[in-house]
């Protein structure tokens, strides 16, 4: 069994497209962990705020059939394929890291490199996962985000899973 981290934003219909993301995903993968959601301003376009969170799960599932299943289920709740990747968006769902894998692997790599500098994807994962170690730097997510330093700005919102 392979340990998955994904990260999920939302800026359009941010609680509803959430909601249905982790439906779609509880029906392959449960059981999920989940961290807290958080809000954050968008990173690198002017738009409106973002919800963000961090999910885990075990699959048996392979690398590639995940990513491909990801971007079915980003489609099938309004993400346009081939959209600019700064721009709003219904849902985004990005692989963060898939057991300890590291590298190139079917077009993404691996971990993802957002998690070492975006605060929306580091501070849940570290909330989710303290003590697990980033396959790279061998340091836990609680001390990168200890040691984390950047202007970007989030808080703690209230979501409810199941609704």
């Amino acid at each position: 069994m392979a340990e998955v981290f994904l990260g999920l934003g939302s800026n359009i219909q941010r609680y509803q497209h959430m909601v249905k993301a982790l439906d779609a995903l509880a029906e392959l993968f449960a059981p999920l962990r989940l961290s807290p959601v958080y809000e954050s301003e968008s990173v690198g376009f002017r738009g409106s705020l973002f919800l963000n969170m961090v999910v885990s799960f075990d699959t048996d599932m392979a690398l590639a059939p995940l990513i491909a299943l990801l971007r079915e289920i980003e489609v099938r709740l309004g993400r346009v394929p081939g959209a600019p990747k700064f721009s709003p968006r219904t849902l985004d769902i990005d692989i963060l890291s898939y057991d300890n894998l590291c590298g190139n692997f079917a077009g993404i790599e691996l971990p993802r490199d957002e998690v070492t500098y975006n605060a929306f994807v580091l501070r849940p994962l570290s909330e989710l996962a303290p003590d697990h170690c980033h396959p790279v730097s061998g340091k836990t997510y609680r001390d990168l985000w200890a040691g984390y330093v950047s202007e970007q700005k989030l808080w703690p919102v209230e979501f409810r899973w199941p609704s």
